[in-house]
């Protein structure tokens, strides 16, 4: 018989594996979602696209409204959560949004630069402490986004027509941040109250702006936008088991993945080429996020 610490080993390293291929699963499915939102562009606004996302989410969801309906109402964090909410109907939005005019993978390098922003965040925010290190890793992210961006300022080639998806970008990271700052701040909130507000309130904020930009839906647009949300909600799903079977320390790293993800689809699905730019912001923004997880 192995010993108990052997045996313990054995099975950290069996959740570690089954950890990874949780969330390896979950990229692809991001990944493959991030190319039907970017074809659906098209034809449809990115906040209607959001919103049948919603509307898959609730159905998912209304079974945790029914049995956990007394949970609900009893929250003192209405407030908190509706705005929590309104600012990831925005950064869904906007990050849908930047996924129909940039590139996959300039998008996605982007998206890197949200953990920094929260990080500054948190300081005005949450009073939370900052050391040097993350402090050198902010303003190496800012650096890799000003690579990235450099064409674009410059008047290069056509890289100004991507200046409203750099918006959008922004736009993402910043109510997304401002999302994660709240979800810090309701820390003591029920995780079934949190996920019933997000799914529901997703499906109510986004139902106005949808009206005012809606676009016709044909029959065999149906199968499109739908999905779009069944693949999300089975992504969260995803990424749920992985990090509940591994520690997100050793999770974490594999997020550098996704942007080869969204480089191989954007190659593959749209003939997208990363430019010098994209590549060299990416690897200082990388860089910038492995020197602020020093600390």
């Amino acid at each position: 018989m192995k010993p108990a610490t052997a045996l313990d080993d054995q099975t950290s390293a069996a959740e570690m594996r089954q950890g990874m291929t949780w969330v390896l699963l979950d990229m692809a499915l991001v990944s493959a979602m991030t190319v039907m939102v970017k074809k659906g562009g098209v034809d449809f606004p990115a906040v209607q696209m959001v919103f049948f996302r919603s509307l898959v989410g609730l159905v998912a969801v209304l079974p945790l409204v029914l049995r956990h309906w007394r949970v609900i109402r009893q929250t003192r964090n209405v407030k908190r959560n509706v705005f929590r909410v309104t600012c990831n109907a925005v950064a869904l939005s906007c990050n849908w949004g930047a996924l129909t005019i940039l590139p996959l993978a300039t998008a996605n390098a982007i998206g890197f630069l949200r953990p920094l922003i929260v990080m500054v965040m948190a300081i005005f925010l949450l009073s939370e402490r900052v050391t040097g290190w993350r402090w050198a890793g902010a303003a190496l992210g800012l650096m890799g986004v000003g690579v990235m961006l450099l064409p674009s300022l410059t008047g290069m080639g056509e890289a100004q027509d991507h200046l409203l998806g750099y918006a959008f970008a922004g736009g993402a990271i910043l109510f997304g941040a401002m999302a994660t700052i709240q979800t810090r701040a309701l820390k003591g909130e029920n995780t079934t109250v949190m996920m019933v507000f997000y799914t529901v309130g997703l499906t109510l904020f986004t139902a106005i702006p949808a009206f005012f930009v809606w676009q016709p839906v044909a029959l065999h647009h149906l199968p499109h936008l739908l999905g779009i949300g069944i693949i999300a909600q089975v992504a969260q799903y995803c990424y749920l088991r992985g990090y509940q079977l591994a520690p997100a320390s050793k999770l974490a790293p594999l997020g550098y993945l996704s942007l080869i993800f969204a480089t191989v689809m954007g190659y593959v699905f749209f003939d997208e080429v990363p430019t010098v730019y994209t590549a060299g912001g990416a690897i200082v923004i990388i860089i910038g996020l492995i020197v602020a997880r020093r600390a």
